[in-house]
């Protein structure tokens, strides 16, 4: 899978930990920044990896600040973008299932929380349940192409 990364400073340290996991499980990652433990604002990463998401260049993307909600927020500006914080395994399955989520958020505060790499692999790995969930997510689509 072909997916974008971004982070903040805060989300650096997790960002370069969840990048080396996925690409040894052979995916490609772009990673639109940043590039250090620097101050930097996390809009200027969020808007670049959830942009790809939204033109098709990559199949998903995860963003990566201090608490994660920051990177949330900036993502689901995007249109066709559904961006969702997940700090639990259970979150991350349930995204993907019922919301076909397409931007992952995470809290680089949690970086050495054991889970945060079963998150990130569930997330990819489960599909999207269709049915009565995508009548909702047509209707979110739907609401964005009319503002």
């Amino acid at each position: 899978m072909k997916i974008s990364m971004g982070s903040d400073h805060r989300g650096f340290e997790l960002k370069e930990k969840i990048k080396s996991l996925l690409t040894g499980k052979g995916h490609e990652i772009i990673d639109v920044g940043c590039t250090g433990t620097e101050s930097v604002d996390y809009p200027d990463y969020a808007f670049p990896a959830a942009e790809m998401v939204a033109t098709g260049e990559v199949e998903r993307a995860i963003v990566i600040c201090g608490t994660g909600i920051g990177m949330s927020i900036a993502a689901n500006k995007v249109k066709g973008v559904r961006a969702a914080l997940c700090s639990t395994i259970d979150d991350a399955v349930m995204t993907r299932r019922h919301n076909d989520s397409n931007v992952l958020a995470l809290s680089g505060d949690r970086s050495n929380d054991p889970a945060v790499e079963e998150i990130v692999l569930q997330w990819i790995a489960t599909p999207f349940d269709g049915g009565r969930h995508k009548r909702r997510i047509d209707k979110i689509s739907e609401y964005e192409r009319n503002r």
